[in-house]
C-alpha cells in the first residue's frame, strides 16, 4: 500500500534519474560510429600470395537498445508522476483552525498556492507601520481609521531688546548702559500628533493568526497526502505510440 507522499518523496529523485539516463543517450546517439562496425577479410590473388589478418570493429550501440534505455526510464518516469497527479486530484483535506472549518476539502494544489501566499501576507504584516509606543494614543472621534495623541503645548518666545545700565549718567559723564535681548512669552502653540498606523499589539496578532493558518495549511496537505494511491500505468501506451513495439 502506497501513499502519496510517498510517491512525492521520490519523485524528484525519478526525475533527476531520468534525466541523466535520456541525456546520456542523447550524447551517445551524436556518435555515430559507435553504431556501426565492419568485418574485413583479405583474399590473396592466387595461392602463394601475402596472408594478412582479418580486421573487425564491433558495433558498441544499437539504436534498438537506445531506444529501449530510453523507453525504460520514461516509462518509470511517466508512470509515477501520473500516479502523483492523478492521486492529486482527489487528495483533498479541511483546511481546520481551533476547531473552525475554515475551508473544506481543499485540493493539495491550492493548498500550495495558499501557503505561498500566507507567506506574502506575513511579509507585508511585518511591514505596517505601528503607533509609537511612548505616546498616548486614542481614535479620532471624525475619522475611526486614525488615531490622536494628547495635545502638547508649548510656549512661542520672542527676543525683546533691553538695557541694562551699567553706570547712571554724572554731570561728568553720559550713563554707561549695555543692551541685551530677553526671550518673552508671546503665545503658545497647541500641537495634536494625528497617525493612521495601528496599535503593534494588533500588527502582532495579525502575525499569530496568519502562522496559525500556515501551519493549519501545512497539517491538512500533510494529511491529504496520505492518501493510499492507486498506480497508474501509463507509460507504455504513450512510448509504444512514439518508438513502436520495441
Amino acid at each position: 500500500m502506497t501513499k502519496l507522499n510517498q510517491i512525492i518523496a521520490v519523485a524528484n529523485g525519478k526525475k533527476a534519474n531520468c534525466t541523466a539516463q535520456i541525456t546520456k543517450i542523447y550524447h551517445a546517439l551524436q556518435r555515430p560510429d559507435a553504431f556501426g562496425g565492419f568485418e574485413r577479410r583479405y583474399q590473396p590473388s592466387d595461392e602463394e600470395g601475402e596472408t594478412l589478418p582479418s580486421e573487425r570493429k564491433l558495433i558498441q550501440e544499437t539504436v534498438s537498445g537506445s531506444l529501449s534505455d530510453a523507453q525504460d526510464a520514461l516509462v518509470e518516469l511517466m508512470d509515477i508522476i501520473a500516479t502523483q497527479e492523478f492521486a492529486n486530484c482527489d487528495a483533498k483535506a479541511d483546511i481546520v483552525v481551533d476547531g473552525k472549518v475554515l475551508a473544506e476539502k481543499v485540493p493539495v494544489s491550492y493548498m500550495l498556492f495558499l501557503e505561498k501566499q500566507l507567506d506574502n501576507i506575513k511579509a507585508l504584516i511585518s511591514k505596517l507601520p505601528t503607533l509609537a509606543s511612548d505616546v498616548k494614543w486614542h481614535k479620532s472621534d471624525s475619522d475611526e481609521n486614525i488615531y490622536v495623541a494628547e495635545t502638547v503645548t508649548t510656549n512661542r518666545t520672542k527676543k525683546v531688546p533691553k538695557a541694562f545700565v551699567k553706570a547712571p549718567a554724572t554731570d561728568k559723564h553720559p550713563a554707561q548702559v549695555e543692551m541685551f535681548t530677553e526671550d518673552v512669552i508671546v503665545g503658545n502653540w497647541n500641537k495634536t500628533d494625528m497617525s493612521s498606523a495601528i496599535p503593534a499589539t494588533r500588527r502582532d496578532e495579525m502575525l499569530k493568526r496568519v502562522d496559525q493558518l500556515r501551519e493549519a495549511t501545512k497539517m491538512a496537505r500533510e494529511e491529504a497526502n496520505s492518501l493510499v494511491v492507486q498506480n497508474v500505468k501509463v507509460g507504455k501506451n504513450f512510448t509504444d505510440f512514439v518508438f513502436g513495439t520495441l
